[in-house]
């Protein structure tokens, strides 16, 4: 199969470092490639951590296959075929990357293995961008890990990227017939796992948020700060679906038992009640990060991330996950205790944008 295409300048610079087995030369052709290979790896995987793993791996399995590269597809085509394998491989040998049966009744599965993606390391290309929200929001990453791999590759390829049956039956090894019998039973499944979410992946969506979406991550903010548990209440859904990642055992079906789970654990009571908040967004969501200051610390510390779906100005999703030892969130470990609270907030806001760019520069 190939690209009907000629040959362009970066496959040409690529085939000259492979000949000439220059390794910087070959790093900086296929490192602008980076982004949206890791994003397409935390699809696969939707694990922040082995996302960044199984890209190094692409990069790796490229250097060793680089003269079997002949420029008959585009550079791109070439190491995104390179990377699915990579994952698809990865999840061959892991018994534990796939949603397990959740401990409530009739509430589904959980996935243990999720962690958020930051928004600073989303591929900065429009085209790509511009169905970067819906095709990794949570909702959708978990949707998709409910595909056995083969399928899911099949339908990342296909639904996604775009890409035609030829040119994904042969980045797999497959026919044309079992690539379309592949998608349309991963079609089916999708259907079921996002009931009241689009399913046209390819067409243009927004990625910015809504006023509702400000206002909401605004009000979950205050009444943290506030100690405000009716405030709380009020932003929830009935029908809140709660989870605090990686622990087990945390998830919630209705507002009232997630209400009814954070009282017992402590929320608002002495050393959970004073807080700190900073708004971010991550998979293209809204999200709080949230600092916890105990009596006999002098500074606020990085606790978790909430990750908040909204619909029409409330809380109808709300998945936590432990912000500590993540630096790839770039987010500051502590915030100062100043309890001016303009000051407090150009400390936190100038705290973000530090650590997000050295983070960036890393």
């Amino acid at each position: 199969m190939t690209d009907d295409r000629k040959l362009g300048d970066d496959e040409a610079a690529f085939i000259a470092a492979a000949r000439s087995r220059d390794a910087a030369r070959f790093a900086l052709i296929t490192e602008r490639h980076r982004r949206e290979l890791q994003v397409h790896c935390y699809r696969m995987l939707a694990n922040y951590e082995d996302a960044q793993d199984m890209t190094q791996e692409t990069f790796l399995r490229a250097w060793h296959k680089r003269e079997s590269f002949k420029g008959h597809a585009a550079l791109r085509t070439w190491l995104y075929r390179i990377a699915t394998n990579a994952c698809l491989d990865f999840l061959d040998k892991r018994n534990d990357r796939t949603p397990v049966p959740a401990e409530l009744p009739g509430a589904g599965s959980e996935m243990r293995y999720l962690q958020p993606y930051p928004d600073r390391m989303l591929p900065e290309d429009p085209q790509e961008s511009v169905v970067a929200r819906e095709t990794i929001e949570l909702a959708f990453i978990v949707a998709v890990q409910h595909l056995p791999p083969r399928q899911r590759a099949v339908f990342i390829l296909r639904d996604v990227l775009g890409w035609p049956a030829s040119k994904a039956a042969d980045a797999l090894e497959l026919t044309v017939a079992s690539v379309t019998s592949a998608l349309q039973r991963a079609r089916v499944t999708m259907r079921d796992q996002l009931p009241d979410r689009r399913l046209d992946w390819r067409s243009p969506a927004t990625h910015e948020l809504s006023d509702d979406e400000r206002g909401a991550v605004k009000s979950y903010m205050d009444a943290h700060e506030r100690n405000d548990l009716d405030g709380l209440m009020a932003l929830l859904r009935d029908d809140l679906r709660f989870t605090m990642l990686p622990e087990p055992g945390t998830l919630s079906v209705t507002a009232k038992d997630a209400v009814d789970g954070w009282v017992s654990n402590g929320l608002f009571q002495r050393g959970y009640d004073d807080w700190r908040c900073i708004a971010t967004t991550v998979n293209r969501m809204p999200a709080a990060v949230l600092y916890l200051r105990t009596p006999d610390d002098p500074e606020y510390r990085l606790f978790n991330i909430a990750v908040l779906h909204i619909v029409d100005g409330k809380l109808a999703e709300l998945t936590g996950f432990d912000a500590t030892g993540k630096p790839w969130l770039g987010l500051p470990p502590t915030l100062s205790s100043n309890k001016d609270p303009v000051v407090a907030e150009s400390s936190a806001r100038a705290a973000v944008t530090e650590a997000t760019a050295e983070a960036t520069a890393e």
